[in-house]
């Protein structure tokens, strides 16, 4: 387990230090200074109590994707539908918060619950149809992520469409957020809300369940070798459709910490890039729970600071985007740079 946090790690600095390689060079190319460039991009992530509450708001939701992504890897699926079942997740929870009207404890955890519940059901069906007739789970949550646009779509305008909006839902009344006005004052009247500390513990209660039950060991058997889990007496389509439930559930929750958290309402028209991105966060965090909670939260400092580095500068935002863009690049190729880091240690060790 050790060695295999030691290469995960080795292999995430590495995979940002030439994504930072690569965001320099393209500073050069354009005539600007890379040096001031990275120090006003990370100061706009960190520099007062406001900008940190922003950055952890928004790494909110890229932990809980982040983490979807990551635990369907680990039962060995691919879950690409983050965007669906975190974009489900959020209209349920915003449904439940512009229709019920109970005292904010309750209505939240009603809220919340709905979420996880309308994720998990989004996972569901891309589950089943993997256990029982072997579809492939990328197609199956891709066509997901569209049914659930289609759906708000329809959904936002036809029932929670305020009286002057088009393309988006009323707002939730402030019971219903998960914005509270102490966490707020805290951070200096930042994004930051109660979300946070339900990604927090998600990340502890997935690192449970994987590394510590007999229960995430028949999850990870199966994804290690189906035939050889159902030898051995693992109900392995069992084992898949709670899976991709659990996974479901994660962006589900992640989708209620955006739209009645982060944001305080709901759009149609727009899959969550938060989705996509957790395959980034995934990766970059070697689809380890508490990987993943550190990419998250240096992701959300890059998307935090990449207006303050256009303002101070004139750096193009997409810079952040791209350097972002060529960490996921060379997370992906972690094979290659974990063959070349055993046999940089082979060298030094033979040269002991």
């Amino acid at each position: 387990m050790k060695k295999f946090l030691d290469k995960s790690f080795m292999t995430a600095l590495v995979a940002v230090f030439l994504g930072l390689v690569a965001g320099a060079v393209l500073m050069v190319l354009i005539g600007s200074n890379p040096f001031s460039g990275y120090l006003y991009l990370f100061r706009g992530g960190l520099m007062t109590i406001e900008r940190v509450g922003n950055t952890l708001a928004t790494a909110t939701p890229l932990i809980l994707t982040g983490l979807s992504v990551a635990f369907a890897f680990r039962t060995g699926l691919f879950n690409i539908g983050a965007a669906g079942q975190m974009l489900i997740g959020g209209l349920c929870a915003t449904a439940v918060g512009l229709t019920l009207v109970l005292p904010k404890p309750l209505l939240l955890t009603v809220m919340v619950a709905a979420a996880i519940l309308g994720g998990a059901a989004w996972g569901l069906v891309p589950g089943l149809l993997k256990a029982k007739f072997n579809v492939h789970e990328v197609v199956a949550t891709i066509m997901m992520n569209w049914i659930s646009y289609w759906t708000v779509y329809y959904v936002v305008p036809a029932y929670y469409k305020g009286a002057y909006l088009e393309t988006e839902s009323r707002k939730i009344p402030d019971a219903a957020s998960l914005k509270v006005e102490w966490l707020t004052d805290l951070f200096g009247g930042s994004y930051i809300n109660l979300g946070l500390f339900l990604a927090i513990v998600s990340v502890i209660v997935i690192a449970f369940i994987i590394d510590r039950t007999t229960f995430g060991y028949e999850l990870k058997a199966v994804g290690f070798n189906r035939h050889a889990s159902e030898y051995a007496g693992i109900k392995a389509n069992r084992s898949i459709i709670i899976s991709m439930m659990i996974a479901g559930a994660l962006a589900g929750l992640g989708g209620a910490t955006f739209y009645v958290g982060y944001a305080s309402n709901i759009q149609i028209g727009v899959l969550p890039t938060q989705g996509f991105d957790g395959i980034a966060v995934s990766l970059l965090g070697g689809n380890s729970p508490w990987g993943v909670f550190g990419a998250a939260l240096f992701f959300g400092m890059l998307h935090s600071g990449k207006g303050f580095m256009n303002a101070m500068t004139r750096i193009p935002p997409e810079i952040a985007d791209t350097i972002i863009a060529t960490i996921i690049y060379f997370s992906a190729t972690s094979i290659l740079i974990e063959r070349n880091w055993d046999k940089l240690k082979k060298r030094m060790g033979g040269a002991k």
